[in-house]
């Protein structure tokens, strides 16, 4: 591939609801710019970006596929991303990078939840971005009340630039608002001039109109010629279009067929006219010697930087660094230095990947996307740069996953390759979170949702011959004490030889700091007790702590007392008086009117206004305190509530169905509180009866 200028590149992510047509949308791209030779579909699994075997067999993205497409004498990068929200790190990763975006609706299905997603991600990075409505050849797909509707939503910044052209209900051309005139396609692909049919030209006045006053918004000079009647030249029109697209004061809609490949032609030279090139847009780091700001700005002439915004790992192909260039031209064998890791190292060969095939470049100039191959200490959201000139850009953000699941390895022989695959998993999306939950006896994987936990654990399948079993958590009870209790408990064993002796009287009761899991005292007088033993009766209070004799759990917030006691000069030892400790607070514990304490969850919600009743309304069924409500951007409230962990389970799924997926949230732990009686009492007879079982 030839080494583009930065004032030659375009970075461009794709963005909507999923099955509006993105992957399509790139395909076409593709077969038009002769980078295929014929266009692949979803359903057939054999387009550019979808080429993961998972992606294929389930047809839908799961990752972001970067597909470099040469348009004359442009590159321009789209970055095809998932449309499901449970993929949100692969979008997130995605628009870190980008330059500018293009929001695909599905003609048929009209603006959806992604769709205001997509707008809601723009607006928080401030991308330049564009409407692609596909699937006109579908004679029921209403460009018009799409246009209708983002104009609802989001106001005069939207301005339709086409309108099609149907004939017995097929899509044979489009008008172009700018230029009032009309066109359509011939055989060979290429367009003719056409009058406006007598049924548009209403719609072309309405639509013109409004595409002047989005025009006339951008200056009051443009404002004051509008209110005198004066027309603006088309000229004037495509200058205050690009600057006012770039600042995203003003939205472009176009619409096509990725099936028909109609439209893509005005789409591509449309993003080369309006959008903007990297030299067109800022990004700034920190100089980590000087701590003073680095304006890199995308300039080519200044000291070379990068920033890795995501990674592939094959077990085949190996790793995959994705990298933007900030600033300089990168060279191959350039030395680069990781002030994250304080490391140089070579980045060997530089690549531009397109799907999953990788091609050598010898250059990449500041604003261009590529790849770097094994530089095993380079991580996604990690920065590169000289180390004269350390630079640190800031990480993107990345959402934080909530949804739990426990898995176990089938077989245990795979232990170790399940350890190493989930790791690089890991490495890949930084939406997957591993827990070892020692206190609980269990492993947990975190992700965005139960279907992105369960293509992980495809991914294991399919990538690495692994297999893992998924079951619900098990949730982190703790144990406690209301009362207080006063026991003795006299270990005496004879063995022939030397017995063992130890004998302790304690009280147990509950102490100040419920933090913590237990405060070890003692006021033994007259040496019944000698005090070498004390370090041993803490010692069993610590193994005893660790699993409560109600049913199990860790133990937190007790008070352990020994006030007397007995010990044998010849008998007595460390052990038996740690195993006198241990059994004495298994009895002090049970006498002193014994508890479950189950975790609380601050939980925050943010939703649409108009679904905030149902959410309440199944918060009070989950035993949920509705503690607020605060508006937020976008027509939108935060709920905010404690609730039980162990009613969150399965919340995702609640969530995604009461608010058409609309709705997201996040939680932390808030504190310990007592579960109802009932609760306690299902939890410990199911305690009691697995270890029966295990016995």
């Amino acid at each position: 591939m030839n080494v583009f200028t930065t004032d030659k590149i375009r970075n461009v992510v794709l963005l909507g609801n999923s099955g509006a047509g993105k992957t399509s949308l790139v395909e076409s791209v593709a077969y038009l710019s002769g980078m295929i030779s014929k266009a692949g579909t979803v359903e057939a699994g054999n387009t550019v970006s979808d080429y993961d075997k998972l992606e294929i067999s389930n047809q839908f993205s799961i990752n972001t596929s970067v597909i470099p497409i040469i348009w004359n004498d442009t590159k321009v990068n789209f970055l095809d991303t998932p449309g499901y929200s449970e993929f949100v790190g692969e979008v997130e990763e995605a628009v870190s990078v980008a330059d500018a975006a293009i929001i695909v609706i599905s003609g048929k299905n009209g603006v959806e939840i992604g769709t205001k997603k997509a707008w809601e991600t723009c607006e928080r990075f401030h991308l330049p971005r564009m409407f692609f409505v596909t699937g006109m050849d579908n004679d029921k797909a209403s460009y018009r009340e799409i246009v209708e509707e983002l104009q609802d939503l989001y106001g005069k910044k939207i301005a339709p630039f086409h309108f099609p052209i149907r004939k017995d209900e097929e899509f044979i051309g489009y008008v172009n608002v700018i230029q009032q005139i009309g066109k359509q396609w011939k055989a060979d692909g290429s367009v003719e001039h056409v009058p406006v049919p007598d049924y548009s030209t209403e719609y072309l006045e309405k639509y013109r109109e409004l595409l002047m006053e989005s025009v006339a918004e951008t200056s009051d000079e443009f404002m004051d010629r509008y209110f005198g009647g004066e027309e603006f030249s088309e000229n004037e029109i495509r200058q205050a279009l690009r600057a006012n697209v770039s600042s995203c004061d003003i939205v472009p809609v176009m619409m096509g067929s990725n099936l028909t490949h109609r439209g893509m032609y005005t789409m591509m030279y449309d993003i080369l006219k309006y959008l903007p090139s990297p030299e067109d847009r800022e990004i700034s780091g920190i100089n980590a010697d000087t701590n003073e700001v680095y304006e890199a700005n995308f300039d080519f002439s200044k000291p070379k930087s990068a920033y890795c915004f995501k990674t592939i790992v094959d077990p085949f192909v190996g790793k995959y660094s994705l990298i933007k260039v900030n600033s300089g031209v990168l060279k191959t064998d350039d030395v680069l230095y990781n002030k994250h890791k304080e490391i140089e190292e070579k980045i060997g060969k530089l690549y531009v990947l397109t799907g999953n095939k990788a091609e050598e470049v010898s250059e990449l100039h500041a604003g261009d996307i590529g790849a770097l191959s094994k530089l095993n200490n380079l991580a996604t959201t990690d920065s590169l740069s000289t180390k004269k000139n350390p630079i640190l850009y800031l990480r993107a953000p990345i959402s934080k996953p909530y949804t739990a699941k426990r898995y176990k390895t089938l077989a245990k022989k795979d232990e170790d390759k399940v350890a190493q695959a989930l790791a690089r998993l890991c490495a890949e999306d930084l939406t997957v979170k591993l827990v070892n939950d020692t206190a609980n006896s269990q492993s947990l994987i975190y992700g965005i949702g139960d279907r992105h936990i369960d293509i992980i654990i495809e991914k294991l399948k399919e990538r690495y011959k692994v297999e893992v079993e998924l079951s619900k958590p098990k949730i982190p009870f703790r144990e406690t004490i209301l009362g207080s209790s006063d026991v003795e408990y006299k270990y005496k064993k004879q063995t022939g030889g030397h017995g063992q002796y130890g004998h302790v009287k304690m009280r147990f009761s509950p102490d100040e700091n419920q933090e913590i899991s237990y405060n070890f005292t003692e006021c033994v007088v007259g040496g019944a007790v000698p005090k070498n033993y004390f370090p041993a009766v803490d010692k069993g209070l610590a193994e005893a702590v660790l699993a409560g004799p109600l049913a199990g759990y860790p133990v937190m917030g007790i008070h352990a007392e020994l006030y007397d006691g007995s010990y044998h000069a010849v008998d007595s030892s460390e052990v038996a008086f740690k195993t006198a400790a241990r059994e004495a607070f298994k009895k002090g514990i049970m006498e002193a009117k014994p508890i479950l304490l189950e975790p609380i969850e601050s939980l925050r919600i943010e939703v649409p206004d108009s679904y905030t009743g149902a959410v309440i309304s199944d918060l009070n069924k989950r035993r949920g305190r509705v503690l607020g409500m605060n508006p937020t951007d976008f027509q939108k409230t935060e709920v905010m509530a404690e609730v039980s962990l162990a009613e969150l389970y399965g919340y995702d799924a609640n969530l995604r169905s009461m608010t058409s997926g609309a709705g997201t949230f996040s939680y932390e732990l808030a504190r310990y509180e007592q579960v109802p009686p009932d609760v306690q009492a299902k939890e410990v007879e199911r305690r009691a009866k697995h270890r029966e079982e295990e016995d």
